[in-house]
């Protein structure tokens, strides 16, 4: 049965004023799993009204209050786990661990929310004249436009909204083509369930080709005050442009080029089987995910023999079977261009170690290569599907430099058993998140998440999320009469 989506605004379900829809396609089957309004730049103008209606009565609303929400949120996402898998199953073919990983962090972002919502909010400050007392105070910024992106559709959905609606300002979230439910309806169903008032948070949907326009009125609009972008390089280098040339503050948390680097003192089997989840999860479609396997030329062919054994292993096709590891892409058209990046390396000198082949619809075969050159598509591009390429190095000064040579900077594992070796290396990779010992996919709800260089700027996570979406207002109270030259 085709679900049927209207916009929230204002706490309403409405349709988009021009009457259009869109179609979301099940990219496993390829059939019809929803149609979605398609909003036009009239109902962006709607939600913005909406929010900016309803900021100041939630900034008022006690942390106590707002609090409650998020935590009720929590619970009711938490009781429909079953529902989120099938949404993300049928949306963006998510696998059954994926979306239940999906449903605990995104529970665990909304709780560590609330628990900001009471955190402090200020500094009393050294005043230079006497008998005055200095404060520095965050306070909301106002009407936030949030981007939620397919890929982690829950978790990233979520982290799109829960810091600035906890401290207090309100959300216009565009959600991704991809599956506008699973990372932007679903969650609102939630939040307003647990009693979130109208026009806190309002959801756009939108058809493929509106996109710019729909995310340039949203930001251009003056009432907006922050944005928070997820996704690729690409469009965040346009979001990012649009915000400053608004002069508005953004978080950009954009694409990475992540290495995994197995040390010589690694344990080779704890290292493949870390290697193989962080590339493989979510069929490599993960901004975390490691593209890049560097080990050590003492233990290659051990480690190289193994891993590929393992990934020729892993069970492909349906994502609504829990045994299921290697799902579709989100499109047919994400599997041939991940087919494409194979080819052209293989023609410019590199090995298909496993994997390789057609695509078959929107599912592609693991694949690893070997002897990737430097002028392949893939040996600087964001593979963003389930590849890698193994490559070796003789030294921690290669092993850094290899990993350093890209544009991104998002995150880095470093597996080693010695931890003072393992944070040495650490200290010298230029990422904005680093793991030793484990691999390159991870995200905790109260840590600072984000990159550095072209994987994006500002911090989503814990205070730095919050304070992201405040801004600073110094106060001044004198507690005696000043004197005036005149």
């Amino acid at each position: 049965m085709t679900v049927h989506r209207k916009l929230l605004i204002n706490g309403e379900d409405v349709a988009a004023l021009s009457g259009r829809t869109t179609e979301d396609v099940n990219p496993y089957t390829g059939e019809v799993y929803a149609t979605v309004a398609a909003a036009g730049v009239e109902d962006v103008t709607r939600a913005v009204d909406a929010a900016e209606g309803a900021f100041e009565a939630w900034a008022a609303t006690s942390p106590f209050a707002r609090r409650r929400v998020l935590l009720a949120a929590a619970d009711l996402l938490d009781s429909r786990a079953k529902e989120a898998a099938e949404v993300m199953a049928g949306e963006a073919g998510g696998t059954v661990p994926w979306a239940f990983f999906n449903v605990a962090l995104a529970a665990n972002i909304l709780r560590e929310a609330a628990a900001g919502t009471t955190a402090p909010r200020g500094e009393v400050l050294s005043a230079q004249e006497d008998g005055v007392l200095g404060l520095a105070v965050r306070r909301p910024v106002g009407v936030v436009a949030a981007f939620a992106p397919w890929n982690a559709p829950l978790i990233l959905g979520i982290r799109a909204v829960a810091a600035p609606i906890a401290v207090g300002n309100t959300v216009v979230v565009k959600a991704s083509e991809d599956a506008p439910i699973a990372c932007a309806l679903f969650l609102a169903d939630l939040l307003r369930e647990a009693g979130l008032p109208g026009g806190v948070l309002n959801v756009l949907t939108n058809a493929r080709e509106d996109a710019a326009e729909i995310a340039e009125a949203l930001i251009a609009d003056p009432r907006v005050r922050a944005v928070n972008f997820t996704g690729s390089t690409g469009i965040g280098r346009i979001i990012g442009i649009h915000a400053a040339r608004h002069i508005k503050p953004a978080v950009l948390e954009l694409g990475g080029k992540n290495a995994i680097i197995v040390l010589d003192d690694a344990d080779v089997d704890y290292a493949v089987d870390a290697a193989v989840f962080g590339v493989f999860m979510n069929a490599g479609q993960i901004c975390m995910s490691g593209d890049r396997i560097l080990v050590h030329q003492s233990i290659a062919e051990e480690f190289t023999a193994k891993f590929t054994a393992k990934v020729a292993a892993l069970p492909a096709g349906d994502p609504s079977d829990p045994s299921t590891v290697i799902g579709p892409l989100v499109s047919v058209g994400a599997a041939r261009r991940v087919a494409d990046l194979v080819t052209d390396a293989v023609a410019k000198g590199a090995t298909i170690l496993t994997g390789g082949g057609e695509p078959q619809g929107a599912v592609h075969p693991a694949t690893v290569l070997g002897g990737v050159t430097k002028d392949a598509d893939i040996h600087h591009g964001e593979a963003f599907g389930p590849v890698c390429v193994i490559a070796t190095f003789a030294d921690d000064d290669e092993a850094v430099a290899l990993a350093n040579d890209t544009d991104h900077g998002l995150t880095c594992g470093i597996l080693t058993e010695n931890g003072t070796h393992g944070l040495a290396v650490a200290d010298r990779i230029h990422t904005g998140i680093v793991h030793v010992n484990d691999q390159s996919v991870a995200d905790e709800p109260q840590a600072p998440f984000g990159g550095t260089k072209s994987s994006g700027y500002g911090r989503f996570g814990g205070r730095w999320g919050l304070e992201a979406f405040t801004t600073t207002r110094w106060v001044t109270l004198a507690t005696k009469h000043a004197h005036y030259p005149f």
